[in-house]
């Protein structure tokens, strides 16, 4: 038998001690974010993000509509024409667009900034323009009709009895058409004297060409003194005006005027009358937010005059409607 040592498996010896300890790896559990407490509890995801979305533009129209409501009120002013004389020369021979001070004046008087409207002619020789009476209207926030020349008797299909009050026929086309798109755009318009007749002739109504002619018994609404002259006003029963001055119930106004109101026009109330004899001297278009006509000169009336009627409520309730009807 031979000698030989007996073989056996040797144990495997574990691996040496490096300093680094083998783990198990375990699964990680994310703990679930609670609703916060300010939050509906039921509130879908999709819900949330249109209201945050919402928010953010509600915002955004808010800063843009602030600073739209801040711009300043561009008014527009009808002009005054003076036509050519025959064969004069320089400007008496020239067509002339104008506004009265005053007026202007006036009106600025709140910080708004005035525009006079010219007329247009699209089929001009020598300057031709696509410019419409439409796109004044489109672009101001409201127009004051001035005073000036007497409206034409052709205008409410009538024929002047005297050839000095045949009036201006191309003011009254040119102003015609200037108001019906101001009103069609849903702006105001306040009419002085002659706007005011012209108003109510727009819809149909007609003028007394001559008050003293006309009405034997009525009182001097016209005087050497100008704007000077005066009488009281009245007014009616449920007038804005009256609701408007309920202070003042006959006040003063000046009277520089020899025409006005005969027939009423359509859809027109009367706002108020003289006082000595009811010639209508205030008309207001009822399906409009402010279209009105003073048959008075409100821009000429002075500070300090004893019962003179201050109409500063009237302009500021004129350009409250621009604002609010601006877009």
């Amino acid at each position: 038998m031979s000698n030989q040592k007996d073989q056996t498996t040797p144990a495997i010896a574990p691996p040496a001690e490096t300093g680094e300890r083998t783990h198990t790896a375990q699964p990680i559990e994310i703990e679930k974010a609670s609703t916060p407490a300010y939050l509906k509890q039921d509130e879908a995801p999709w819900s949330l993000a249109w209201k945050i979305m919402a928010g953010r533009i509600k915002g955004v129209s808010n800063q843009i509509g602030s600073r739209l409501m801040r711009r300043t009120l561009r008014i527009g002013v009808s002009a005054r024409i003076f036509h050519p004389e025959a064969g004069a020369k320089g400007l008496r021979g020239k067509t002339l667009q104008y506004l009265e001070e005053s007026i202007a004046h006036w009106v600025m008087s709140r910080d708004v900034l005035v525009f006079m409207i010219p007329t247009v002619n699209n089929t001009g020789m020598l300057h031709s323009s696509n410019i419409r009476l439409r796109d004044y209207a489109k672009h101001l926030d409201g127009l004051v009709l001035q005073g000036g020349a007497d409206v034409s008797p052709q205008t409410y299909s009538q024929a002047a009895t005297r050839p000095e009050w045949m009036g201006d026929r191309a003011r009254d086309m040119y102003e015609l058409e200037l108001l019906h798109e101001f009103i069609e755009a849903g702006k105001p318009v306040l009419g002085i004297c002659r706007g005011c007749q012209l108003i109510n002739v727009a819809f149909g109504g007609t003028l007394y060409q001559d008050i003293a002619t006309d009405v034997p018994t009525a009182i001097a609404h016209v005087d050497e003194a100008y704007d000077s002259h005066y009488h009281a006003l009245r007014f009616p029963q449920g007038s804005t005006l009256g609701s408007l001055f309920s202070g003042t119930p006959e006040p003063l106004v000046n009277s520089i005027h020899h025409q006005a109101v005969r027939e009423l026009g359509r859809d027109l109330a009367v706002e108020a009358v003289s006082g000595g004899d009811n010639i209508v001297e205030a008309i207001r278009y009822r399906k409009a937010r402010f279209v009105m006509g003073l048959q008075w000169h409100p821009e000429f009336h002075r500070a300090g005059t004893p019962g003179l009627l201050d109409c500063t409520p009237i302009l500021d309730d004129f350009l409250r409607a621009a604002r609010e009807t601006r877009f």
